[in-house]
């Protein structure tokens, strides 16, 4: 019965996986890495706890019987363990892991957002197998209300949410909760990317997200045209507080004291202005002065100031004329009485 049995090392694997040899005290090792079963399944807030759990219904784990447990103990699959999610009436899949066996038998409860991915109702029947996903890399991800961008760190409230999912799978919609409120996230792409589960594990990797333009985000419009000059703005700026064109300053031509030539000037500034239009010809301006050196001019006539003989004559003047007197004319009637 124990032919070709190595006494020297009876535990030695040429022992236990010999087909003609089988050691008595052989663990019973199953090469099978297949895990399959069906459950029929529940939202976590049907659980008899379910109500305390409230952070479970918000991330990507599922709750599973014990005997789950018994089984996959004695397959040889590696960790974490994933498992792929099925409802075979409707042809949808996606990817979870398992957060505790304390489910009752044939029943898994599962979050909120992923009975409605599934198009599950409570206690339909769920294919649940074991699976292998890559480790992420990259994933992109979609808010689905506007509501997302009121989140002053949306980056650390992602981080931590995060910590609840082993998985994630193109194209479902997870919600997490944040300040009591609901937040949908849809995901949009993942790397790497097979065709077959379109699926990753974030668990123990270096995940880079990007986030896309939430849904109903309108990008506003920054055009603003530039005013010409500031005489422009300020005709522009009276113009929309009153309706009317308003007043500009500086506005007009100027008068010069020269005339002399004026007329030939401004004929010839007129042939220009026809000739080319944008020549920068003033007619107002007379040109350089010719002065003679030494003297000054200032734009208006000079009157050299008075001499000081008119000033004394001027002065000497004052007060003139006859004065009257009250004593006088006293005198006088003084006389005439007399």
């Amino acid at each position: 019965m124990f032919n070709n049995f190595d006494d020297e090392d009876p535990f030695s694997p040429s022992n236990f996986f010999n087909s003609n040899v089988r050691h008595p005290f052989a663990p019973l090792v199953n090469p099978n890495r297949q895990f399959t079963e069906c459950y029929r399944c529940y939202p976590i807030v049907m659980m008899q706890s379910g109500s305390e759990r409230g952070n479970v219904n918000y991330g990507g784990k599922i709750i599973l019987p014990q005997s789950a447990l018994e089984k996959l103990s004695q397959l040889n699959i590696s960790y974490p363990m994933l498992f792929r999610l099925i409802n075979a009436s409707q042809n949808k899949h996606t990817h979870a892991g398992v957060l505790e066996f304390i489910a009752e038998e044939g029943r898994a409860y599962l979050p909120q957002w992923m009975m409605q991915t599934l198009g599950l109702e409570p206690g339909q029947l769920l294919e649940v197998k074991n699976t292998t996903l890559p480790l992420g890399s990259f994933v992109k991800i979609q808010p689905q209300s506007t509501d997302f961008l009121d989140i002053s760190d949306p980056k650390a409230v992602l981080e931590n949410a995060l910590r609840n999912f082993s998985t994630l799978t193109l194209g479902d919609t997870i919600q997490i909760n944040y300040n009591d409120k609901i937040y949908e996230i849809k995901v949009l792409d993942v790397k790497p990317h097979f065709e077959d589960h379109a699926g990753i594990s974030i668990v123990e990797t270096d995940l880079e997200v990007d986030f896309a333009p939430p849904v109903g985000y309108v990008e506003p419009s920054r055009s603003v045209p530039a005013p010409s000059s500031m005489s422009q703005m300020v005709l522009d700026e009276q113009t929309t507080t009153s309706g009317k064109p308003g007043f500009t300053a500086f506005h007009g031509s100027g008068q010069s004291l020269r005339n002399k030539g004026k007329e030939a000037q401004k004929a010839v500034a007129s042939d220009q202005a026809s000739s080319s239009p944008a020549s920068s010809f003033d007619v107002n301006d007379d040109g350089p002065f010719n002065l003679p050196f030494g003297q000054l001019y200032f734009g208006y006539p000079v009157i050299p100031p008075k001499s000081k003989t008119a000033n004394t004559e001027k002065s000497s003047n004052a007060f003139s004329g006859a004065g009257q007197s009250l004593r006088g004319k006293k005198t006088n009637s003084n006389k005439s009485a007399r």
